[in-house]
């Protein structure tokens, strides 16, 4: 039987992090190794981890650390893991009993890299209490049948969700911590630019967790957006070198690009000036949705202003 290494970044997770080790201990997949990295917790996070592997011995491994993030946890437990397999998961999601078998085994039938399997939303109704919510369930075909198109377009998939072979994960190399809050969107993507075969398993298996009010959108706008921005570069120059750069791509390229614009008008003139550079390199002529624009406008400068500005420029509010 397969060695299965689940690592677990964990940070300030005190409230879940106790039902999501039982969630592991559970499964029917027995051949575990079990890598928890306490990123600079400053609850009783460290605590519940050197409890539990006080009871685990001989399943667990520890890190402690400073504050670094998730991708830096991530890696952190990477270097540690011995295991065929590499199923990360976050302190706070859980796993059905199922996951890891019925991942492995579709690994293990279908000779691919990534098996994913469908997930459930843990909404928050109110504090600290959450119910079952939505069941996504679609495959990357479902988007695009170009594997690395779905996936640097609108598939995702929490960690939990997702189980990966050492082989790939050695090709894929680290987590990259500069593309944080979407560097686990790039993790997913990196396996399809270096070659990976993708596994759907058609079972919810993981159970995601979503709280009220932790939208990296929402909590630091130019940080997501920024990253978001970069993420794209990184990849247009990944196409670009591979010779993959075809017209479905640069049109991926292109959307997102004009995501970027819209919201990084208000957010940074520099960086807005840049994904237009951007975006015109890919698609001459392409103008700004100005629809679109003018709302931001309104938001900055109020509704007249907007209106002589762009009445100015011969464009409709």
């Amino acid at each position: 039987m397969s060695l299965v290494s689940v690592i677990i970044p964990c940070y300030n997770s005190e409230a879940w992090l106790g039902e999501t080790l039982a969630s592991v201990i559970g499964q029917t997949w027995k051949q575990l190794e079990i890598i928890l990295v306490d990123d600079g917790s400053g609850d009783s996070t460290a605590s519940i981890i050197r409890q539990f592997e006080a009871l685990h011995p001989e399943l667990v491994k520890t890190v402690f650390g400073p504050n670094q993030g998730a991708a830096s946890a991530r890696n952190a437990g990477l270097a540690l893991a011995k295991g065929d397999y590499i199923q990360y998961l976050d302190a706070d999601d859980l796993l059905l009993p199922d996951a890891i078998a019925a991942r492995v085994e579709a690994l293990e039938r279908s000779g691919a890299d990534v098996a994913y399997s469908d997930w459930q939303k843990l909404q928050e109704a109110e504090a600290g209490r959450f119910v079952k919510g939505e069941c996504i369930m679609r495959t990357v075909e479902q988007i695009d049948p170009e594997l690395e198109v779905a996936l640097f377009t609108t598939f995702w998939s929490p960690p939990a969700a997702l189980l990966y072979t050492r082989d790939i994960v050695a090709k894929i190399g680290v987590w990259k911590q500069h593309l944080a809050p979407v560097e686990d969107a790039r993790y997913m993507l990196d396996a399809a630019l270096n070659g990976g075969r993708y596994i759907h398993v058609p079972q919810i298996l993981a159970l995601y967790r979503i709280f009220h009010g932790a939208s990296h959108s929402r909590r630091s706008p130019l940080k997501f957006v920024s990253a978001i921005f970069s993420n794209a570069k990184e990849v247009e120059a990944h196409w670009k070198a591979n010779g993959s750069l075809d017209d479905k791509r640069k049109q991926a390229l292109a959307s997102c690009y004009g995501y970027v614009a819209r919201h990084l008008f208000k957010l940074s003139p520099s960086l807005f000036d840049e994904a237009l550079s951007h975006l015109y390199a890919l698609r001459p002529g392409f103008e700004l949705s100005w629809p679109k624009t003018a709302g931001v406008m309104k938001k900055i400068i109020g509704t007249r202003m907007t209106a002589t500005m762009l009445a100015l420029l011969g464009k409709p509010v």
